[in-house]
């Protein structure tokens, strides 16, 4: 007897594609993508046209300038610094409640100024912001009487109602009130 070669089954290759094809759709739609967070900024309201403009005039003594020019040179009230220095700087004069004629007479009438030129680095600008947003922490936190860490770590909605009417109160007391001005307005 003659032996009778034996052929090799075949698989369906069709299958497969869809298989491949369901798993991609799967995949697609279970993935998470993370969010990607920017700078927490809260920005100005839409302009409304035919609501008339109110412009409040700021006291000098209350505003604190801060320049930073394309070479990432800080001037602050129209003197060089150190970006080491501009924390401290801000703090004073936010927590001044007017006893240095040349500062804020209260932290609610306190405002800084931050206006970059097109050509400074963002490293810059953010730093010069972390800088200044640092000054109200402390402020807050001495206010408060703990430390930065504790403040930054407080998680407004789980406070005990006592300490979140003190924590409400000092934020209306050292109001966070920072400008970040034009780079095309000469004022």
């Amino acid at each position: 007897m003659a032996k009778k070669e034996r052929q090799a089954p075949e698989i369906s290759a069709g299958a497969m594609a869809d298989i491949a094809f369901l798993l991609l759709i799967f995949f697609l739609v279970t993935t998470q993508f993370p969010a990607e967070e920017g700078i927490p900024m809260v920005l100005p309201a839409k302009k409304d046209p035919n609501q008339e403009q109110v412009q409040k005039e700021i006291n000098d003594r209350n505003l604190f300038k801060i320049l930073v020019n394309r070479n990432d040179e800080l001037l602050v009230e129209d003197e060089i610094m150190d970006l080491a220095n501009l924390k401290d700087a801000v703090k004073r004069h936010i927590t001044n409640n007017g006893r240095d004629p040349k500062l804020s007479d209260s932290p609610q009438k306190a405002v800084v100024s931050i206006k970059v030129d097109r050509g400074t680095s963002y490293d810059m600008y953010i730093k010069v912001l972390d800088r200044v947003k640092q000054a109200y922490h402390e402020a807050r936190a001495e206010a408060l009487g703990i430390t930065v860490e504790q403040y930054l770590a407080i998680k407004e909605d789980k406070l005990p109602p006592d300490m979140k009417q003190k924590y409400q109160q000092v934020k209306e007391r050292i109001p966070m009130m920072i400008s970040i001005a034009d780079p095309n307005k000469k004022k």
